[in-house]
């Protein structure tokens, strides 16, 4: 029987944090679905589709690194235990940087399990490296003129500072 896990966030944009637990939980399924999703209590800077397809670049390689299963990347709307369930899933992976994120992950979690007993929450900790990463402080520091280069992968600063043109000039 094959592991499926599920990844599931707005990743607006992707950070280097995201990237390090796709690359970790990779190797803890035989497939993992990273769900692009949509929330409405966000206004995200890239549109839904750019950033189905800035993931699409950025684990394209992952798939092949010894030990990885199989990574797609998939938009979802919704519920994430009906998304888990959609594809098979009974491992939803989360990423966690502080004790700020493991108080909201713990609330979830608890009504994911009654919603999705079969659904298993597995947290990585964020790499010491990457804890103070977070995709909205990204966005800030980019907006204000600051150098990002150093939280994102080079793929999505340049589709950062693309898009952060794009906007000054409209």
């Amino acid at each position: 029987m094959s592991r499926v896990g599920v990844y599931p966030g707005t990743f607006d944009p992707p950070t280097l944090g995201h990237f390090d637990i796709i690359r970790r939980g990779a190797k803890l399924v035989d497939r993992l679905v990273i769900g692009i999703g949509v929330n409405p209590g966000k206004s995200p800077l890239f549109g839904f589709e750019e950033r189905l397809e800035m993931m699409g670049e950025l684990v394209a390689g992952l798939s092949g690194e010894p030990g990885a299963g199989e990574i797609a990347v998939v938009p979802f709307k919704g519920l994430v235990v009906d998304f888990a369930r959609d594809h098979g899933a009974t491992v939803l992976l989360r990423g966690l940087r502080s004790g700020t994120d493991f108080d909201y992950e713990f609330q979830m979690t608890g009504m994911n399990a009654t919603m999705a007993p079969e659904v298993e929450t597995v947290f990585l900790m964020a790499d010491l490296a990457h804890q103070a990463i977070a995709s909205s402080l990204v966005k800030d520091v980019a907006r204000l003129g600051g150098s990002y280069g150093a939280f994102v992968p080079a793929i999505v600063a340049e589709r950062l500072r693309l898009k952060l043109e794009s906007l000054k000039s409209a």
